[in-house]
């Protein structure tokens, strides 16, 4: 850009406001004080403008004054576009625009031109004051060219730098953010729940137990508790005679029950049960009663249709639904459900009722599983009335029946007296009373045992069918003697002869040829010494007296079903393997599980193992149909009380002895066991009867009778060919 020009300020007298000195001649680019002082803000210096300077030399250029410039305030500006032209123009032009103060004027000396680029920097600007003796020329320092600023660095590499550490603050944000947003953002909406949440259980119904045709034994139903908060009761003795009636507890109870009570922990106890199971319209009445400190809640009933039916099978629960005894305690995994829970969002205060949309979980309740049993709740109940019915004619009487399916071991009835009612189990005479006697009454079998000892020598060849001897009406066995109640007197019998009498003396002396550790194998094979498995809790498993205990009197006593423990259960299987061509078959309760679902599950399968082989089953079954039907000359067989009309049966009476603790009972135990139709066997019914004045024996065999009659009619079993019974002689000639 051209230099221009500036003129020296001038103080109010006119006089210059610069050096004095100005007409000195100075060496080119050297300036002193009073050039420095001569720099115009506005401008440049005067040695910078006009030709004068560049012509001249000394020259004197006139200025106009201050206040002659004040009059045009575009002159700075014109001053810088008229930097290239010569001074004598400007100084024309200042001299047409100058006006006011005419004859102010201000001489500066001629100064060099300065180029725009030159290195040295014009002189700054001092205030006013008194001035400083200006230095000779040749004193003053040369002046330096600036120092070169140093070389920076390469912006490129810090942007490059910078972009990096932007773009990772950035990713690692948004990682940040989608960790939060996707992984942790349960936690976080969680965070609070717990204030806000209210949790309902979801009760889980017990599994049913249903017969063999899908009728309800025992099933549970939905009711309510009632329970108290004795903390918010305000009159318990008003409260309590306002819900006796409805409960059907006394009022006295019902208030003990409300009246504060400490807890052994500290602090009052705030919840007492009033009642269970109680029926929903009544839980609705108590609520419209509106009582301070009542509460009703959701509960669940056990309902047992047939009070004492199968009672002493099934057991019965607590009233938190937990088994006990029978079934019901046995199978309490299988039958109980898992309860489920209920979590959702509620307002606060009178709000306190679920938010539409708010938080919601849900854990469904998984019913409990359902049993199916053999049991048929027809013969199931036949069995019990007949049993109890001649068990009114003893007194302080215990009895057990039961009733199998040959060929499958499904136990079809399986009474006990006495009984009681199931959904009242705590109204008995003694815990005993609830007892299943089928499984847990014990006894010296009797007579019915011989059939065991008889098999086993058919199936070894100590016997045949045709085998006929000569019989004693004694033997003696060690310090003990055997009797009959039949005598023989010496004559020669034959083996359904033995069967038919109950022979003790015929029986000894083949169990004698058999030898005691074949009997005891045999006994083993008919499923005598350990519990059946039936599906029973506690089943007994009875006793056999092994080989090496045996006295000499054993002899006489095991083959004959005494020194021999079972149960009725026990004796009911080994005649059932008879019947079934001597294939033994575990009796079982148990014939299928139903899933929640509805979907069936078979129970376990029946151990089953060869005990007779089919052609000494039959043998011994035909022997055992003289037991009866013998009725002649020589005597009257001892079970024709137990024959059923219309059909064959093969049975055996038996007397025996009961063991409570180790300790003999008074009386005898009647029984009989028998199959029927005996040419082809579909059931096979046992009776035992114990009784302390010894009438077990008169009650069992008709009992059997209406018990096989009933089940054979029931199941639509045709009658036999009676004309093609078997005829016995007892004493072949």
């Amino acid at each position: 850009m051209p230099p221009r020009s500036e003129e020296p300020r001038r103080d109010a007298t006119g006089s210059r406001r610069g050096s004095s000195r100005s007409a000195e001649h100075r060496e080119p680019g050297v300036g002193g004080i009073s050039d420095a002082r001569a720099y115009t803000p506005r401008g440049r210096t005067i040695r910078e403008g006009g030709g004068a300077a560049r012509t001249g030399g000394g020259a004197e250029q006139r200025r106009t004054p201050r206040s002659s410039r004040s009059g045009d305030p575009f002159r700075p500006a014109l001053q810088v576009l008229d930097g290239g032209r010569t001074g004598a123009t400007r100084a024309g032009r200042r001299e047409t625009a100058a006006g006011g103060r005419a004859g102010v004027v201000r001489t500066v000396s001629a100064r060099p031109v300065r180029e725009p680029f030159d290195d040295e920097a014009p002189a700054p600007r001092r205030r006013p004051g008194p001035r400083r003796p200006a230095r000779p020329a040749a004193a003053r320092r040369p002046v330096r060219k600036p120092r070169r600023p140093p070389k920076l660095g390469d912006p490129r590499r810090r942007l490059r730098l910078g972009t990096l550490l932007v773009l990772a603050l950035f990713t690692s944000i948004g990682i940040r953010l989608v960790y939060l947003q996707t992984v942790s953002t349960p936690a976080y909406a969680d965070g609070g729940l717990p204030n806000r949440l209210a949790v309902v259980e979801l009760p889980a119904p017990r599994g049913a137990i249903y017969d063999r045709t899908g009728a309800p034994l025992a099933h549970s139903v939905e009711a309510r508790y009632v329970f108290a908060d004795p903390t918010q009761v305000k009159d318990p003795v008003a409260t309590a005679k306002v819900l006796s009636p409805l409960l059907g507890v006394p009022a006295s109870e019902l208030a003990a029950k409300m009246r504060p009570r400490k807890l052994p922990g500290g602090g009052s106890s705030q919840f007492e049960y009033l009642a269970r199971g109680v029926d929903i319209d009544r839980a609705k009445q108590i609520m419209a009663a509106d009582l301070a400190g009542i509460g009703v809640h959701r509960d669940e009933r056990r309902e047992v249709p047939g009070g004492d039916l199968a009672a002493n099978l099934l057991g019965f629960v607590s009233q938190d639904m937990n088994g006990l005894e029978g079934l019901e305690a046995k199978y309490d995994d299988v039958l109980e459900g898992k309860p489920g829970r209920k979590r959702y969002e509620v307002g606060q205060g009178d709000l306190a009722a679920p938010i539409p949309g708010g938080y919601s979980q849900t854990t469904p309740a998984q019913p409990g599983s359902s049993l199916e049993l053999t049991i048929d709740r027809d013969l199931q109940f036949q069995s019990q009335r007949i049993l109890s019915d001649g068990m009114a004619q003893t007194r302080g009487s215990v009895g057990a029946a039961v009733i199998m399916e040959v060929g499958t071991g499904d136990v079809l009835a399986q009474a006990s007296f006495p009984t009681y009612n199931a959904a009242d189990p705590a109204k008995v005479n003694s815990p005993a009373d609830r007892e299943d006697a089928a499984t847990s009454f014990i006894v010296d079998p009797g007579s019915i045992h011989k059939a065991i000892t008889y098999g086993a020598a058919l199936q070894e060849g100590v016997i045949t069918p045709d085998t006929a001897f000569p019989v004693a009406n004694t033997i003696q066995k060690g310090d003990t003697t055997f009797r009959d109640t039949h005598p023989a007197d010496g004559r020669t019998m034959s083996i359904p002869g033995m069967l038919a009498f109950s022979s003790n003396v015929g029986t000894i002396e083949i169990a004698d040829k058999l030898g005691k550790d074949r009997l005891i194998d045999y006994q083993k094979r008919f499923g005598l010494g350990q519990p059946t498995g039936e599906g029973m809790p506690g089943e007994a498993s009875g006793r056999l007296l092994p080989a090496d205990q045996w006295s000499d009197s054993s002899h006489g006593s095991v083959p004959i079903g005494h020194s021999v423990d079972a149960t009725p259960l026990q004796m009911a299987a080994a005649y059932a393997a008879i019947a079934n061509d001597g294939t033994y078959v575990q009796p079982h309760l148990i014939k299928d599980v139903i899933g929640p679902d509805g979907k069936k599950k078979p129970g376990a399968t029946p151990v089953t193992r060869s005990v007779l082989s089919p052609a000494n089953a039959a043998a011994l079954r035909r022997m055992l149909e003289a037991v009866t039907t013998v009725d002649g000359p020589d005597g009257r067989a001892t079970g024709l009380a137990a024959a059923v009309p219309g059909y064959r049966v093969a049975g055996k009476t038996g007397t025996g002895l009961r063991y409570d603790n180790g300790k003999l009972q008074p009386g005898e135990v009647g029984s009989f066991i028998g199959m029927a139709p005996a040419e082809k066997p579909r059931y096979v019914v046992a009776v035992f009867v114990w009784s302390p004045g010894g009438e077990g024996g008169a009650v069992a065999a008709p009992a059997f009778r209406e018990m096989m009659s009933f089940t054979l009619r029931h199941y639509r079993v045709p009658p036999s060919a009676t004309n093609k019974s078997p005829k016995f002689e007892v004493f072949p000639h």
